[in-house]
């Protein structure tokens, strides 16, 4: 493919702010931060009612006297209970919805965390002076506090924020197609110029900006685009449904219903809400001491390519990231200025006569990657994740994507500085088919089994090879 001519295909009506209305990428931008507000706030609600019923079990075992062992005990209970109950989706869309399902969730989370204190105190010995009948209680009235805070918040949730709870969008390619547009905003792909080119970059951004911040996208399209279609909604790592009249006739199990037909699913965002939030925390938790603490080594670094070459401090390069969207990502500059590779056409050789001496030490050490910290903080990427490529990146002089057609997959998830592929020394140049593929079956290995442990043990394994042989 020539980037060039994917450029002309685009370039006169492109504009990534803009795209179908920036008002309504807005809305959902807002939406989006309206559920997590309420997930923060059923969050409090839920600790407030635990605390209260514990409150309440003190008082009626003791009267008005606290007994402060039983205090103690409550507030320990509570972050245990907060972990567990992150950790089993008792704050999920679902949830905001349906009493029973959140309360049932929440309960169980506390019942575990009651368990786990119990079993502690009996093993540190610590429980003469813990009531057990307060405690007993407590758990007692904090189950009927949360089912009473949970239903109240429901309530509220249904009565004000009913249509903001979901983001639905519906794309209407090549066929006819009639929308109630009640819940949904219907997008006609002809008119906003739209295709599902995975050869085009340009297009997969404009598409990832379209489906940004959506809970659910269904398209609509003839039989003959559908496989192209389910490339894109896999990559742009949302909960894909393509529209299938016929399903109806074939009588097939496990299909969804959209605007008056049957749908099936093509695919499911790599991270719920939840993990990405975990994985954000992680991420920021890390990123920013460890800029303070490398602020002086990056400034060195500054000052000895600035006094030994001519240009820029820093490479600046367009990629693709999580949903197909484009970003700038930034790099310590390691080559002459005249001899830079903007598209990334050429891959970095042994002895690569364009590096300059700076250039060839902060290669081999990783600190020219040491500026991504920068997109980490900004959220175009994470700590961990698939490596973000170069537009125009060949492995035995093809395209990566038309190496292998799985290649879009990884854009489901943010790009990282670090990843599975590269702890197990997938680097350097990609003379071959093989140099790719062994790192795509790293990252697709990745994203099929996401843990947040899985995460810490990759930034751990990471220092054994921030120094490698495919290090240049």
């Amino acid at each position: 493919m020539n980037l060039h001519s994917a450029e002309l295909r685009v370039a006169d009506s492109y504009d990534p702010h803009a795209i179908a209305g920036g008002k309504r990428e807005a809305v959902m931008r807002a939406d989006e931060r309206i559920r997590l507000y309420l997930y923060a706030a059923l969050f409090v609600t839920d600790l407030v009612a635990v605390f209260l019923g514990f409150v309440g079990g003190n008082y009626l075992r003791h009267g008005t006297h606290l007994n402060m062992a039983n205090m103690a005990a409550s507030v320990a209970l509570l972050p245990v209970f907060a972990g567990i109950a992150i950790n089993s989706n008792a704050y999920a869309i679902e949830t905001l919805r349906d009493t029973m399902l959140g309360a049932s969730r929440a309960i169980l989370s506390l019942l575990f965390a009651a368990g786990a204190l119990i079993f502690f105190t009996f093993y540190m010995k610590a429980t003469l002076e813990l009531s057990r009948a307060a405690f007993g209680v407590g758990v007692g009235l904090s189950i009927a506090t949360i089912y009473l805070g949970r239903s109240i918040f429901v309530r509220i949730v249904l009565r004000n924020f009913r249509e903001s709870l979901i983001n639905e969008i519906i794309i209407v390619d090549d066929v006819p197609f009639a929308s109630n547009d009640r819940f949904s905003v219907v997008y006609e792909a002809a008119y906003l110029g739209i295709s599902p080119d995975v050869q085009n970059p340009l297009m997969l951004d404009k598409l990832g900006r379209l489906m940004h911040s959506a809970d659910r996208v269904v398209v609509v399209c003839s039989p003959a685009r559908r496989e192209q279609w389910t490339l894109i909604l896999q990559s742009a790592g949302v909960h894909g449904e393509l529209q299938a009249p016929e399903m109806r006739q074939i009588g097939a199990s496990e299909i969804g219903w959209f605007e008056g037909g049957p749908t099936f699913k093509v695919s499911a965002g790599a991270l719920s809400v939840r993990h990405r939030l975990m994985k954000r925390l992680l991420d920021l938790f890390i990123t920013v001491p460890v800029l303070v603490a490398l602020s002086p080594l990056m400034l060195l670094t500054a000052i000895a390519i600035k006094l030994e070459s001519r240009g820029p401090v820093f490479f600046k390069q367009e990629r693709l990231g999580r949903g197909n969207r484009l970003f700038l990502v930034y790099k310590f500059r390691s080559m002459r200025v005249e001899k830079c590779d903007e598209n990334g056409h050429r891959s970095t050789a042994r002895d690569d006569d364009r590096i300059t001496r700076v250039g060839q030490f902060i290669r081999r050490t990783s600190i020219d990657e040491l500026p991504q910290l920068w997109n980490v903080l900004r959220g175009e990427m994470s700590l961990v994740g698939p490596r973000p490529h170069a537009l125009g990146s060949r492995a035995g002089g093809a395209l990566f994507w038309d190496v292998d057609r799985r290649y879009w997959y990884r854009h489901a998830t943010k790009p990282g500085l670090t990843g599975l592929a590269q702890v197990r020394g997938y680097r350097g140049s990609t003379d071959h088919h093989s140099d790719l593929t062994n790192r795509l079956d790293a990252d697709l290995e990745y994203l099929s089994g996401w843990t947040l442990w899985r995460d810490i043990s990759i930034i751990a394994l990471t220092a054994r090879v921030i120094m490698h042989r495919n290090a240049y």
